[in-house]
């Protein structure tokens, strides 16, 4: 058994002090606030780990990389198609472990990487047709972090269009060709789930495949007011009711960034993932989290295309647009944001809370920085960033420690070599 002994912890019920947390076989086995003081302290605020519900791992490279002209989101999505045509497997799992090993870092212990990138060049085969998917999850397992690989079905280049060019690399021909490829798909160390990737990229009459699958499933949804045109004019509907006319709108089923919504679609979801650092980066717009929270929709939080990778940057962001959109401030109170960094059940996981029975995962974050100093351990999440965590524990061992992180040697080196290599191949 290990005892830890933290001087503030935000435990379900609020912020506590003098927190004794006791861990055995990488569990939470006893969680007691006002606590004599014993085994290793934890200064500053212990936070449960933070759940990233959605990632693109390798648009990491894209970092600083698209930023100096004007543009468009399909301007992006263009230099984002020349990465994702120079990536092969061994590529892949380097740029990934040092991505997850700067997600650990930040303070994420768990991670849903919504997976496309399948095939080589051309949409061939790799002997193993998993093996995108396999250096993804051997990167999270070399990182310390938890893996939920949310395996993208992606089958057309738009409405009534096909995969061309670089897409080639995401298709399995139909849902079929997808489901027998996942099948496959057996890691030892991470959860599979699914993904449509959108409406525009499996045909309507593929759907409802989905309906019946008893995973994570996730979608990207409404991100762009095109998007919701096309389908209009092809489908008569919104994406979101298209889905539901499929039945692929389950309970457990997560739209990921909701973006534009009418009052049908909002009635209709029942998770959706707000990934707020990408939607301003792109021009995407402000989604109406605190409508759909009213309205009893789930909220979670990821860092999708990793323009940052900060946990309380999305948190705080989620309330901060609010309130630049409502012109009003306190749209959201600090444990909502902190339930909604911290949702493991929308990536198919339990955790994110510090108390009994759940896994030990648990980050330290220091309250005596510049940027903390002087603030109230519950208004912490309202200044702290990701350089502000000192120290990560994912079931019961230390990934990080005095903000080193212990497996990956020296990440911002292997980023940094990695990405320049991507650009010059």
């Amino acid at each position: 058994m290990t005892t830890l002994w933290a001087e503030h912890a935000w435990l379900p019920d609020g912020v506590a002090s003098a927190v004794r947390l006791e861990i055995t076989d990488g569990v939470f086995t006893d969680v007691t606030p006002g606590a004599p003081r014993e085994g290793r302290t934890l200064p500053g605020l212990v936070l449960p780990g933070f759940a990233n519900g959605h990632s693109h791992a390798f648009h990491r490279a894209l970092r600083g990389r698209t930023h100096h002209g004007r543009g468009t989101f399909w301007t992006w999505r263009e230099r984002m198609y020349a990465l994702a045509e120079r990536l092969d497997p061994d590529s892949y799992h380097r740029l990934a472990r040092a991505v997850y090993a700067e997600m650990a870092l930040a303070g994420y212990t768990a991670v849903g990487e919504f997976h496309y990138l399948h095939h080589a060049p051309g949409g061939r085969r790799y002997a193993d047709p998993n093996a995108m998917g396999h250096a993804l999850v051997q990167a999270a397992e070399d990182a310390g972090i938890r893996l939920t690989l949310l395996d993208a079905c992606y089958l057309t280049g738009g409405f009534g269009r096909e995969l061309s060019g670089v897409q080639l690399r995401f298709g399995d021909g139909d849902v079929d060709g997808w489901a027998a490829r996942v099948a496959a798909l057996k890691p030892d160390s991470a959860l599979v789930g699914a993904a449509v990737h959108s409406v525009r990229a499996v045909p309507a009459e593929q759907l409802p495949f989905f309906a019946d699958w008893d995973g994570p499933l996730h979608v990207h949804l409404s991100e762009q007011r095109a998007e919701n045109a096309d389908c209009r004019v092809h489908h008569g509907c919104t994406p979101a009711e298209l889905l539901d006319r499929a039945g692929v709108l389950g309970p457990h089923t997560v739209a990921v960034h909701g973006t534009h919504l009418t009052d049908t679609d909002i009635g209709l979801l029942s998770q959706v993932c707000f990934c707020p650092t990408t939607e301003r980066d792109l021009g995407d717009g402000i989604g109406e989290a605190r409508r759909l929270a009213d309205a009893g929709v789930r909220l979670s939080l990821g860092s999708d295309s990793q323009a940052v990778i900060d946990p309380f940057e999305e948190l705080r962001a989620l309330e901060l647009h609010e309130r630049l959109a409502s012109e009003e401030r306190g749209r959201f109170g600090a444990a909502e944001l902190v339930a909604a960094g911290t949702d493991h059940a929308a990536i198919g996981r339990d955790g994110g809370r510090l108390a009994a029975g759940e896994p030990a995962d648990l980050v330290v974050v220091a309250l005596d920085s510049v940027r903390t100093a002087g603030t109230e351990p519950a208004g912490a999440v309202f200044a702290a960033s990701a350089a502000d965590v000192t120290d990560v524990l994912v079931g019961g061992r230390w990934i990080v420690r005095d903000r080193a992180h212990q497996v990956v040697d020296r990440p911002a080196a292997v980023l940094a070599e990695e990405v320049a290599a991507l650009w010059q191949s």
